[in-house]
């Protein structure tokens, strides 16, 4: 079943759960179908939501002011999704959230998840350890920017994340990276080598 993965994803945080409370947790999830270039979030948008990914993979951007796209981050299964900042303040996203491919998430509404947690309290220790991974997968994103070229970003995104490179475009890896799909080709070509 593929919404156990969901329970399985929660688990690994250190918490086990009763029958009992997984029925609940589940049972407090929507299904969501997003088809290929559907949104999930768009800017301006309040994002009153957590989803969890079961099938496809989405990406999470920003626009500049000159409308160029700048990739946050991608999402594929058994990964998180939400506009933190958008979520917590319950102010307008500036993120969008989209389909790269046909996707199937499972979706908490915030008006849900809140009296969950009196339900569940094992459930707040989840979360604080959610909310501690995304810090450090943050702050090794802003540290990569600060400390790597192009190209040694290029190849820890290559070994962090090897399944992604089959699923995406090297125009989207090089808006993940933050350089033009030229630029990519170049250290593609000298990695080559």
């Amino acid at each position: 079943m593929k919404r156990a993965s969901l329970i399985d994803n929660l688990e690994r945080k250190g918490v086990v759960l009763t029958d009992q409370e997984r029925e609940l947790i589940l049972a407090s999830f929507e299904t969501v179908h997003i088809k290929k270039k559907e949104y999930l979030l768009k800017a301006g948008e309040i994002c009153d939501f957590q989803a969890f990914v079961i099938t496809g993979c989405c990406k999470v951007y920003i626009l500049d002011s000159q409308g160029q796209e700048h990739i946050i981050y991608f999402a594929v299964e058994d990964w998180w999704l939400a506009d933190l900042e958008s979520y917590h303040t319950n102010s307008p996203s500036k993120f969008y959230i989209q389909a790269l491919e046909d996707c199937e998430v499972l979706r908490i509404s915030r008006d849900v998840k809140e009296p969950l947690y009196d339900k569940i309290p094992a459930l707040e220790r989840i979360y604080r350890v959610m909310l501690g991974q995304e810090c450090v997968a943050l702050q090794r994103r802003i540290i990569n920017k600060l400390t790597m070229d192009a190209a040694m970003e290029y190849e820890d995104f290559c070994k962090r994340y090897p399944s992604l490179l089959q699923r995406l475009t090297n125009i989207q890896i090089a808006s993940y990276l933050g350089i033009s799909q030229e630029f990519l080709s170049k250290i593609r070509g000298k990695k080559k080598i």
